[in-house]
């Protein structure tokens, strides 16, 4: 219990000094332009969202609650180990139905794109299920050029710096992906 209380009283610390790089009206706008760009394409393809998470929730639920067109939903949990010997593959803790993708228009949605090698082995895994189309939306890029061969996302609604960020679905050590707002801890 107490080394609980000390990992939320040093969150505390960090939000209470940390920088706002957009702010809470300004994500709104991002997922307004996110949706209409969305609904410009998806509209009568009955697509399928699917939700990365944990950091993709909020931004998915922004997202489709803009989205007036019919659509089907589901999620996936994955993630990816970089160490020398393992190639870097990705392990699922939440794999969608292969039989939802197959033939589909399929749209990604996550919170950052970052360096995005997890997104390069998500795409690579979706792919193999022959969707019609695959798209990627994330609500923030960082801009930086540490980005992995071929991650790129179809929908950006921010860009931000080189930080570290959290709020609207990132977060600061499980912390704070709540907030209506994107931060960056102080002096990184």
């Amino acid at each position: 219990m107490t080394q609980d209380l000390s990992r939320l009283t040093h969150a505390r610390e960090v939000l209470a000094e940390a920088d706002c790089l957009h702010s809470a009206a300004a994500v709104q706008a991002a997922y307004d332009r996110l949706a209409k760009d969305i609904t410009a394409r998806y509209a009568e393809l009955n697509p399928l969202v699917l939700t990365v998470m944990n950091g993709g929730l909020i931004p998915t639920a922004e997202i489709v609650g803009r989205l007036s067109f019919g659509f089907e939903q589901d999620y996936l949990h994955a993630t990816r180990y970089r160490g020398a010997t393992s190639g870097g593959g990705l392990t699922w803790k939440r794999q969608p139905d292969p039989a939802l993708i197959s033939g589909r228009h399929v749209l990604v949605i996550d919170d950052i794109l970052d360096e995005g090698y997890t997104l390069v082995a998500i795409r690579r895994a979706l792919m193999e299920f022959e969707p019609t189309s695959l798209a990627v939306a994330v609500l923030a890029e960082k801009l930086h050029d540490r980005r992995a061969a071929g991650a790129h996302a179809e929908y950006i609604g921010l860009r931000v710096e080189d930080r570290y960020v959290f709020g609207c679905g990132m977060d600061y050590k499980e912390y704070w992906r709540q907030l209506p707002a994107i931060y960056a801890v102080k002096g990184l």
